[in-house]
């Protein structure tokens, strides 16, 4: 009896991995529901529990996919790390021997075809090599500039004479990148001497390793990034299939409705809605300052407050506490503050939305593509000042959020740019575009499609 064909994907740990992981699953199966696709779980080193329900509800919708939960395993720095992201890195090295034994285990039953990792699984590449044929691919949850960055970046560790690019004060010149600051590059390679750095240099060599590499962006989108990867860096076999987008999350259906039914009773394009994902933490000093820039704009607002760092232990927010004695008050007649949550994709495609403030996550910035709304870049960690320079300079689909030196932001900032996102016209109008554009790109004919089909022919058996 001929055995079934299978991909199987292999996501980070975090959560957010794990569901656009997830969501290029559901794409494939809708191209080829006769795949089986099964998706290997690391442990996460914290709040495992937080993935439980979504596994569960996306094996009842989804029997064609397949979870398989890999053991727990401690690495020697369980105690000492000072990132969740050489946590997680430790966490997948050590987890090669029972990826193994899962990749045997699911070939004696399936043929499988290809495998698709994360940027962070890079080390399972080890295992594949030596006892397995099938094709691996990355599938890269960032945009293809990011992307083109992370191909260049062995050459800026070369070529910056032992500085770190924190300290580089001119401009670096990337390959299908606007001119940026050394500053404004992903957080854990701005240092050498941080814990990631040379696993992000080993990481973005063996990029060219892969037989592709699959993107959460569109052509029209970053048309420039695509291009300096196919024909600047000489890697051909990009496969740009996005905008994939989360259409609903696990949420607080009370807050759901409620931010909702407030938004039904505003006018058309009112509202700004500031949310920084779930990472996105400010102190209580930062949430006063919005707040007091907030109430002197004059504008409508819908904003998700979570607790400062070192409130994270409580439950909830305590917002009278957190914020302005008598804001909540004095601005509830034009704003709703909501605690910790917010359905962030319904919300922005609400007709009362004029403006988005977002921590540049890029699954926040193609929903906010998605709903044709123009965005505030307010980075915060990781790779989300690299997106500002990206949306800002390049798409110009947002406009900067200004900070001091330390990374506060006034008042006074807030104020202005909460009011320019909303009046400004060119930015909305090249918001509007690119959403006609994203939609063009998921037609049968269009460009992510056209990605997608060559993606499935190129595990094909004629192609092997």
């Amino acid at each position: 009896m001929e055995k079934q064909e299978a991909i199987v994907l292999y996501p980070s740990p975090p959560i957010g991995h794990l569901v656009s992981m997830v969501e290029l699953g559901k794409l494939i199966l809708s191209q080829n529901p006769s795949l089986s696709i099964h998706i290997i779980l690391v442990p996460p080193p914290y709040q495992p529990e937080s993935t439980t329900t979504y596994i569960s509800s996306v094996s009842t919708s989804f029997p064609s996919i397949t979870f398989h939960r890999l053991p727990t395993v401690t690495p020697y720095s369980s105690t000492t790390s000072q990132s969740h992201e050489a946590l997680i890195l430790e966490i997948i090295c050590f987890s090669n021997p029972n990826v193994h034994r899962t990749l045997f285990s699911i070939s004696q039953t399936f043929n499988l075809r290809a495998m698709i990792i994360d940027f962070f699984c890079t080390a399972v590449l080890d295992v594949v090599a030596g006892d397995f044929t099938f094709p691996v691919y990355y599938f890269f949850t960032s945009g293809a500039a990011c992307l083109a960055s992370f191909f260049h970046l062995p050459t800026l560790d070369e070529t910056t004479a032992g500085k770190n690019l924190k300290d580089v004060h001119t401009l670096l010149n990337i390959p299908g990148v606007p001119p940026i600051k050394g500053s404004d590059m992903p957080t854990r390679v701005l240092d050498r001497n941080d814990e990631v750095y040379d696993a992000f240099i080993s990481f973005s060599k063996q990029l060219l390793n892969s037989s592709g590499i699959i993107i959460n962006t569109f052509e029209a989108l970053e048309n420039r990034a695509i291009k300096a990867i196919t024909e600047e860096l000489c890697f051909r076999n990009i496969y740009p299939i996005g905008p994939l987008i989360v259409k609903t999350r696990t949420g607080d259906n009370k807050n759901a409705d409620s931010c909702l039914n407030w938004l039904d009773s505003q006018p058309e394009q009112s509202v700004v809605f500031l949310c920084f994902g779930s990472l996105g933490l400010f102190s209580q000093e930062q949430l006063k300052e919005i707040a007091i820039g907030l109430e002197r704009s004059g504008q409508r607002f819908l904003w998700v407050v979570r607790n400062p760092p070192e409130l994270q232990n409580q439950t909830e927010p305590d917002l009278e506490a957190l914020l302005p004695d008598g804001f909540l008050n004095r601005t509830g007649n034009r704003g709703m503050v909501v605690k910790s949550w917010a359905p962030q994709v319904p919300v922005l495609n609400h007709k009362a939305i004029g403006g988005f403030v977002t921590h540049c996550g890029w699954n926040s910035i193609l929903e906010a593509v998605c709903a044709g709304v123009p965005m505030v870049a307010w980075p915060l960690y990781a790779e989300q000042r690299f997106n500002r320079v990206v949306i800002v300079d390049e798409i110009k689909i947002a406009i900067s959020m200004n900070e001091s030196e330390t990374g506060f932001v006034s008042s006074m900032e807030v104020e202005k740019r909460v009011r320019e996102v909303v009046e400004e016209g060119q930015v909305r109008e090249r918001t509007k575009a690119m959403k006609n554009a994203a939609e063009s790109a998921l037609v049968e004919t269009g460009s992510s499609r056209h990605a997608l089909t060559a993606l499935l022919e190129s595990w094909s058996p004629k192609q092997t």
